[in-house]
């Protein structure tokens, strides 16, 4: 272990990776780096320095990275119109990429041996921040605790954190449930969780009302794309990260974007758990509306056929490989043309789309009409295509062929 002199660790500021601050002095006699992200989680990052300082951390790390976050994968994320299994709009998967990436970039400031995270053995994140790291630093050390140490419960971190005199802050009104937070959801997993036959209860949702105690009137916005991003809101023009504040704000407020699921973790395990992506699950839904008279129809199916390998590909931590950004690079090209203004109501835990409008759209009122049409289009051009496609069909059946 003696290899080892210097780490640099994503720190949080608490209980887990205040105990492996510690632990990694003690086990590795190393100096300790930690990185703290701002990527939107709703607290206050920068009293993790003083709790840093605190356990002997001379090189301390605290940055802002909302902006990155939002611009560099939220939305090409959302380019895509990426969800896992039919549901999941991936927003702890997507902030793994960044956090990795880092982690290596301060490894080689520095002059690191090696990186450490606070993930399980059991999750996902483990799996997310390795992969990148190893994809980005071929030949790093990967020091994760959980998967050493023989603190396996709150009772022995606590314990260690006593004989250690490592300080514990003890917030009032602390959630009991494991959660991950960033501007794109908050996610919450344990405690009654665990019985996927039980209701969340109402008390722990943080970011949404009830779709119940949502307004009686519904809420409208206008959201104008460019590319295939969001660009402003309500005809105010805001970077990246301004425009998610703005939507989990708009759709917290109407109770949109709650989502209870049991998913397939990557390491093996059905995992149960529930999710607030308030902004996020606006921005689905508009940029589906967009799409749906900029794109041509071809190249709108084959994204939604590739869609389900793309979002796989991010869940399962591979951000950082060739296969992601040889699909990020069609959807990219997909979105020239995906400019325009959607309109949506918030009501009650609901996203209509009431209004869709674009200089680039292919929708063409004088061929869709049901009015006279002037001559645009030639109905009994239909009976050819039909007797065409209907070959085979009749070819089959012809023959005596049964279904």
């Amino acid at each position: 272990m003696s290899e080892i002199k210097k780490v640099v660790l994503a720190y949080s500021g608490g209980l887990d990776t205040s105990v492996i601050v510690r632990w990694l002095q003690d086990t590795y006699n190393c100096e300790v780096v930690t990185f703290t992200a701002d990527i939107g989680q709703g607290e206050e990052v920068e009293p993790a320095r003083a709790k840093a300082e605190a356990l002997g951390v001379k090189e301390i790390y605290i940055e802002d990275l909302r902006e990155e976050f939002v611009r560099d994968y939220v939305f090409p994320m959302f380019r895509a119109n990426t969800i896992y299994e039919g549901e999941y709009l991936l927003g702890t998967s997507i902030a793994r990429p960044l956090i990795a990436k880092r982690l290596v970039e301060i490894a080689n400031e520095t002059g690191a041996d090696a990186i450490s995270h606070g993930a399980t053995g059991k999750g996902n994140d483990q799996v997310r921040f390795e992969l990148g790291a190893y994809a980005l630093k071929p030949g790093v050390k990967v020091i994760a605790p959980w998967r050493e140490w023989d603190l396996n419960s709150r009772e022995k971190l606590l314990k260690y954190c006593e004989e250690r005199n490592i300080p514990v802050e003890m917030k009032k009104g602390k959630s009991p449930y494991s959660m991950d937070a960033n501007l794109l959801h908050i996610s919450y997993e344990g405690i009654n969780l665990e019985d996927p036959w039980a209701e969340a209860e109402e008390d722990m949702w943080r970011w949404s009302v009830s779709p119940e105690a949502a307004p009686d009137q519904p809420t409208y916005v206008e959201l104008t794309y460019r590319k295939g991003d969001i660009v402003a809101v309500d005809g105010q023009e805001l970077k990246p990260h301004e425009v998610l504040e703005t939507l989990n704000k708009l759709a917290g407020e109407n109770g949109v974007g709650r989502l209870d699921i049991v998913e397939n973790r990557y390491v093996g395990m059905k995992s149960r758990g529930c999710y607030e992506t308030p902004g996020g699950t606006i921005m689905l839904r508009a940029h589906r509306a967009i799409e749906s008279i900029t794109l041509d129809r071809e190249v709108a199916h084959l994204k939604d056929s590739l869609m389900p390998r793309y979002a796989e590909v991010i869940y399962n931590g591979y951000w950082w490989s060739p296969e992601r950004e040889a699909l990020q690079a069609l959807i990219d090209q997909t979105q020239t043309y995906v400019n325009g203004t959607v309109r949506l109501k918030l009501y009650k835990g609901n996203v209509d789309v009431v209004g869709r409008k674009s200089d680039d759209s292919l929708f063409d009122e004088k061929i869709a009409t049901f009015e006279e049409d002037q001559g645009a289009y030639n109905q009994k051009d239909a009976e050819g295509f039909i007797k065409l496609n209907a070959l085979r069909l009749r070819i089959a059946a012809g023959k005596g062929r049964k279904l």
